[in-house]
């Protein structure tokens, strides 16, 4: 594991796969457990190439290549902070041959990579619609948060460019645009083809939903059994726990 050089409040996380570690500045925004759910709900096969849109400090690409046989990974993120972290997260991993942090705009993604290049696509995208609520837009948890930079159907837009005929787009989103969501997919021809419901108890509503669509795939979706975090307050549900890797 290499040293690397931290900022002012930024501190390394161990990630519990592979020994790797992340740098992150909990004054910014730091990974939550929807990132974590996505890079365990994304199915990504040997050999493929993966995209990782609104990547932030490099959370799933470094899950991602923990985890499966893709043989390349790039996160894309428009915030340069967040996108030099992870450039370091990467470089503190040993992972420069295998990983690319590229800062750039989602809206522009189809004109920064070539088309139809990618076999698997991921993303965390921002829940809130538009800035009600902000108070400072320039700040990073919010740019994360609110649709300021990126809304759903820009990463649907720019995921029908960039993947592959039949390649694979993976979302965790928020069940209220449940409806919104896959009309905003089928829209750009691309099939919702898996979805899973995230609930923080067994007796709660979820307050997530993961999603898999396929470009140009055929109208069938199969939806998995409900995914509980929590079987009593702090105590995680032994899938949980496996996604970690605890």
């Amino acid at each position: 594991m290499r040293e690397v050089f931290l900022k002012e409040n930024e501190r390394v996380d161990d990630l519990q796969r592979n020994g790797y570690r992340i740098i992150q500045d909990p004054g910014r925004f730091c990974f939550g457990m929807d990132a974590v759910l996505l890079s365990g709900f994304a199915r990504v096969k040997d050999g493929t190439r993966v995209l990782d849109m609104g990547t932030g400090t490099g959370i799933i690409p470094l899950l991602l290549e923990a985890k499966t046989g893709a043989v390349h990974l790039t996160g894309l993120e428009i915030q340069a902070d967040s996108a030099d972290m992870a450039r370091r997260s990467v470089a503190m991993n040993g992972l420069e041959g295998k990983i690319d942090i590229v800062t750039g705009d989602i809206r522009e993604a189809g004109s920064m990579f070539s088309a139809a290049s990618f076999d698997v696509i991921t993303c965390n995208p921002p829940y809130m619609i538009g800035r009600h609520g902000l108070k400072n837009p320039e700040d990073a948890k919010a740019i994360a948060r609110h649709e300021i930079f990126c809304t759903l159907e820009d990463v649907a837009a720019q995921s029908a460019k960039l993947l592959k005929p039949g390649g694979k787009l993976f979302l965790v989103h928020r069940p209220f645009r449940l409806a919104e969501i896959m009309a905003t997919l089928t829209n750009y021809k691309l099939e919702p083809k898996r979805m899973r419901l995230v609930y923080p108890f067994v007796d709660k509503e979820p307050n997530m939903v993961l999603l898999e669509a396929s470009r140009g795939g055929k109208p069938r979706m199969t939806v998995e059994k409900p995914l509980i975090v929590y079987s009593s307050p702090g105590v995680y549900m032994p899938e949980i726990y496996e996604v970690y890797g605890y």
